[in-house]
């Protein structure tokens, strides 16, 4: 607690200064981060591996994708700019102005060690905040790699605070008074909890949660760009992406598809994220395991045929490692278990419709609403699926559709709480808070000031004229 309190304390000291230094200096020391974050790419991609797991190459893809948002952080001055408008009434003038609000925290998730604090501190700290931020306690070290970078591109002393810890470390960021906002990403159940206690305690949230994300396959999708996709979507990342494609639904039927499918999935290489034949590493946890296996499970017992059981894969060098290998399951519906979970995992459920009506109605019915994708060779059926899914994020031919950091990252329904987005300039807005001022200055003072040997003149109520705020200011 002492600790904790320390790294506040050290953010709230630094922010009258940080916030009063020049935004070109600001964004000075973004350029700088991310030259240092290209030099040290490797070391990073590295540290990922060793604690999370996953391939070098994806460990690498998790860095650049966080580097993309310092880039953006550097051209962030239009986002901050506010607005005036001249004579709103007679001689008054109106602005807004975007200003930071203080300090802020964030709490990070495990599956991208380096991406999500990099969604997270370029927007909070060009924006004029100081921060604290928790990386997951499961692989805390790409994080605090990137605090030290961030320092040594010029990041003052305090600006940037890292905290360790678990479930009391949260929860003395959301109760703590000085913390003005609060930036998630994680699990549905810790994603509530965080969002109702940090708005409890006044503080504005943006809560990012779990996600069933699915990909409809028309007729007429070209099948070796499909299967090669949606194998990607699901098994990457050994399925630990809050972006992974989870469901797949199949309109006009699986059958047609299930050899190409199993044909690349059969192909895909199960070992240590270190190794340079591996396109699937291990989950985070002996836990994170044995729920991905009971889902499976779960799934075969209400009726699901397991196409192919990734559960027993053997790995040589590595028999304890915390392996599950590609899973398909056909024949999977909206009740079952292995559906309504978020497994996480590489497990890919799929499922028949059909029409693409049918499968619209799965999606939408589904609680979550974070990312969806359409594979088709038709602009019509595109053109539907685009307009009529309840989803934030749609790939047209795309199976993880992340936004780029010039727009925002817009998980929709019940994968996101909260009412400004991350990143993009919905994060900036997040971050910052609008001040309108109303100003009014009398003619006669520009001739005071060119002569200063006229006396001032009476009160306006001396001679008779109204007292300002009895009635319609200006009026």
């Amino acid at each position: 607690m002492s600790e904790f309190n320390g790294a506040v304390e050290s953010a709230k000291a630094a922010f009258p200064k940080w916030r009063d230094t020049p935004i070109p200096t600001r964004t000075r020391v973004m350029l700088k981060y991310q030259e240092l974050i290209r030099d040290n790419m490797d070391s990073l991609a590295e540290s990922v591996t060793a604690e999370q797991g996953k391939t070098l190459s994806d460990a690498k893809g998790d860095v650049f994708r966080g580097l993309e948002v310092v880039e953006a952080a550097c051209g962030i001055a239009p986002f901050l700019m506010g607005e005036v408008l001249e004579n709103v009434a007679s001689g008054i003038d109106c602005k807004s102005v975007r200003q930071p609000l203080g300090v802020v925290g964030g709490i990070c998730p495990f599956n991208f060690p380096a991406m999500v604090p990099l969604w997270m501190i370029p927007m909070a700290v060009t924006s004029g905040n100081t921060m604290v931020l928790k990386p997951s306690e499961r692989d805390p070290g790409a994080a605090m790699m990137l605090a030290d970078l961030a320092q040594q591109a010029g990041l003052p002393k305090g600006v940037l605070n890292i905290v360790h810890g678990t479930h009391d470390v949260v929860n003395y960021m959301l109760d703590h008074p000085d913390i003005k906002a609060i930036s998630f990403v994680g699990s549905d159940q810790a994603g509530r909890y965080i969002y109702s206690r940090g708005c409890a305690n006044g503080k504005r949230v943006q809560s990012n949660m779990g996600a069933k994300n699915h990909m409809v396959i028309m007729p007429d999708a070209d099948v070796d760009t499909t299967v090669k996709a949606l194998a990607g979507a699901a098994f990457g990342a050994a399925g630990q992406r809050c972006m992974a494609i989870s469901a797949a639904v199949f309109v006009g039927g699986f059958e047609r598809w299930k050899q190409p499918l199993l044909d690349v999935a059969r192909g895909l290489k199960v070992t240590a994220g270190f190794e340079p034949s591996c396109d699937v590493g291990p989950l985070i946890s002996p836990e994170s395991k044995a729920r991905c296996e009971r889902l499976i499970q779960a799934g075969i017992d209400q009726g699901a045929t397991c196409v192919l059981d990734g559960r027993h894969v053997k790995v040589p060098g590595y028999e304890r490692g915390n392996f599950v290998g590609p899973t398909i399951l056909a024949g999977v519906t909206t009740a079952n278990e292995c559906y309504k979970e978020e497994i996480f995992g590489p497990v890919i459920s799929c499922m028949d419709a059909g029409s693409l009506d049918e499968a619209l109605q799965i999606v939408n019915g589904n609680e979550h609403g974070n990312g969806c994708a359409i594979f088709t060779r038709s602009g019509a059926a595109a053109r539907k699926f685009e307009h009529e899914v309840e989803v934030g994020m749609v790939g047209v031919n795309v199976p993880i559709p992340v936004p780029l950091p010039m727009f925002s990252f817009t998980g929709w329904r019940g994968s996101f709480a909260g009412d400004l987005h991350m990143y993009g300039r919905a994060g900036v807005q997040f971050y910052t808070q609008p001040k309108t001022i109303t100003s009014k200055w009398a003619p006669d003072d520009v001739a005071m000031c060119a002569s200063s040997s006229k006396s001032a003149t009476g009160s306006s109520v001396a001679s008779g004229g109204r007292i300002p705020g009895l009635d319609r200011v200006g009026a």
